[in-house]
């Protein structure tokens, strides 16, 4: 059997090394509206820490292209590197929406890497000021009020995690607070 590199790895180099030690306030970002609140309070934050802000979006390979008999490495490589771009173009497009009204808005430097969101959130959480999450994002269990993301962040970051709800998720709270109310208690 040929030895082909495992298209599913994650990325050994996950960029300059020494620029992500520094000082920083590391966001995560989806594109979701959690995100989206995440970004804000990360970049307000930042500004007035003084520190840059690092926008930081995990992509992966769909589920077929785990299998190596029916993709090659080159196209592997390829797809790898659309899905970089097609996710740091979604996240710069959020940047600047965000930033777009703020008038001292820090340095935002945007970084995809090859990953689940946890692992990629946690490792860039090492040397950072602050890890920002969205309360919920694109996961599977919307209904969740802490995603699975946040909450392996939150036990596994090196450094504070601050965890912002979004006013969707917040009205998503008060209707499933309201829908509780209605149900009738159980009889005995």
């Amino acid at each position: 059997m040929k030895d082909e590199p495992d298209v599913m790895q994650p990325e050994e180099r996950w960029g300059d090394e020494e620029a992500m030690r520094g000082p920083r306030v590391v966001v995560g970002v989806d594109g979701s509206a959690g995100s989206q609140a995440a970004l804000r309070f990360a970049v307000e934050d930042a500004a007035r820490r003084g520190v840059p802000v690092e926008a930081m979006v995990a992509y992966r390979p769909p589920d077929y292209w785990t299998d190596l008999n029916v993709v090659g490495a080159a196209d592997a490589d390829r797809l790898r590197a659309r899905l970089r771009s097609e996710a740091e173009g979604r996240a710069r497009a959020l940047v600047d929406e965000v930033t777009a009204g703020m008038p001292e808005a820090p340095e935002v430097t945007i970084r995809a890497a090859h990953g689940s969101a946890a692992d990629v959130l946690v490792r860039q959480s090492h040397g950072a000021d602050l890890l920002v999450l969205g309360s919920r994002g694109h996961g599977a269990f919307s209904s969740a009020l802490l995603g699975s993301t946040s909450l392996q962040c939150i036990l596994h970051a090196t450094c504070p995690v601050t965890v912002v709800h979004s006013p969707e998720a917040h009205h998503h709270r008060l209707r499933l607070r309201r829908e509780r109310r209605r149900e009738p208690l159980p009889s005995h």
